[in-house]
């Protein structure tokens, strides 16, 4: 018996990381030797940067600090396996770390991957870290390297999981902590793309039907749309008007990510509350019929609202805290870069011991 024989193709993991080295030409620029930061090339045993040419990312920062952030991207994979569609889920994984530490004000410097499966399919592979490398364009990071592990008898033939992670870099004095936020900020509300990579477990008992029609496409499709990349017009806007605070509407939805950007109260001040405006904002259809799939012929109203309030971002995916005064230009600012904004709601002194979110 060889390796093969056993379930695990050694050619086809070569096949594949030829295919990821030209991937990684289209997220670092004509090719990765001409960025002088990057020492190696994909299939090495290990990523290196030169700190010399590459912390210039970090040029006039007083102290640059590293952040960093990891994520999946979930049961969303299993639509993507279903509809044979691979090319959007890797823009996924990417969005999931870097909107994470961009909450810190932090700049993405590079990603690496992780690709795991039953049996490799070179073809499929290639898919999945296709999405990975415009991620990493879309948000300048450098796509530094990443693992495919191929697992016969533990993965199912034709599963594959994509984690990854990412390394940002803020100057200390500008990490953005909550600790500037006051009573009365405004909470701005960016527009997501949809469910982005939350609550699939949920959608999938939802809408067991992916072929169903949904405004003319099959409704699979629209939840194939990948996570939004916030990157780019954030870090812009954080030279536009002072951002406060920032959270990355993910699982948990509003509930449990809005209170994140607030800091640890100092010892017998007040905490604070998110107050959030009802209708403040159109939310996406998709997410009225997940709804009318949790509710299954139930009436209990307010337990649905709570429920997909506490695990999706109903169209907002990420909340800017920034000063009343700041509000519109901040919103045309997104809006001209094509991200619709709106004014979602306020900070407010917490009702009780901890942050909470309230809507009125």
């Amino acid at each position: 018996m060889d390796y093969k024989q056993a379930g695990v193709d050694i050619e086809e993991g070569y096949r594949a990381v030829g295919k990821y080295r030209e991937l990684a030409k289209i997220a670092n620029g004509d090719s990765a030797t001409s960025n002088k930061a990057v020492l190696n090339g994909i299939g090495s045993f290990a990523g290196m940067l030169s700190l010399r040419d590459f912390i210039n990312a970090g040029a006039g920062m007083e102290e640059p600090v590293l952040v960093s952030g990891t994520d999946g991207v979930g049961t969303k994979l299993d639509i993507a396996f279903r509809l044979q569609k691979y090319d959007t889920v890797g823009i996924d994984c990417v969005a999931m770390c870097v909107n994470d530490i961009l909450c810190h004000g932090a700049k993405p410097l590079f990603f690496l991957d992780y690709l795991a499966c039953g049996k490799l399919d070179a073809e499929v592979a290639a898919e999945l870290v296709k999405g990975v490398a415009v991620g990493c364009r879309e948000t300048g990071s450098v796509l530094l390297g990443g693992e495919t592990a191929e697992m016969p008898g533990f993965y199912d033939e034709g599963k594959y999981d994509i984690a990854g992670f990412s390394v940002g870099i803020v100057d200390r004095k500008k990490i953005i902590e909550g600790k500037k936020i006051e009573k009365g900020d405004a909470l701005l509300g960016i527009a997501s793309s949809g469910p982005h990579s939350n609550g699939f477990s949920l959608i999938r008992k939802a809408i067991p039907n992916l072929d169903e029609d949904f405004g003319g496409m099959p409704i699979g499709m629209a939840l194939l749309e990948p996570t939004r990349l916030y990157v780019k017009p954030v870090l812009g806007l954080l030279e536009q008007v002072e951002i406060r605070g920032m959270a990355h509407i993910t699982g948990g939805g509003f509930y449990e990510n809005i209170p994140r950007m607030f800091a640890q109260p100092a010892a017998g001040a007040a905490a604070f509350d998110a107050v959030i405006k009802e209708g403040s904002w159109t939310v996406p259809p998709i997410f009225e019929r997940i709804a009318a799939g949790v509710d299954a012929g139930n009436s209990n109203t307010a337990a649905i609202k709570k429920l997909m309030f506490n695990t999706y971002n109903m169209g907002i995916g990420f909340v800017l805290a920034l000063a009343p005064a700041d509000v519109r230009r901040a919103i045309e600012y997104l809006d001209s870069r094509g991200f619709p904004a709106w004014e979602i709601g306020r900070v407010d002194t917490a009702k009780g011991e901890h942050a909470e979110v309230r809507f009125e």
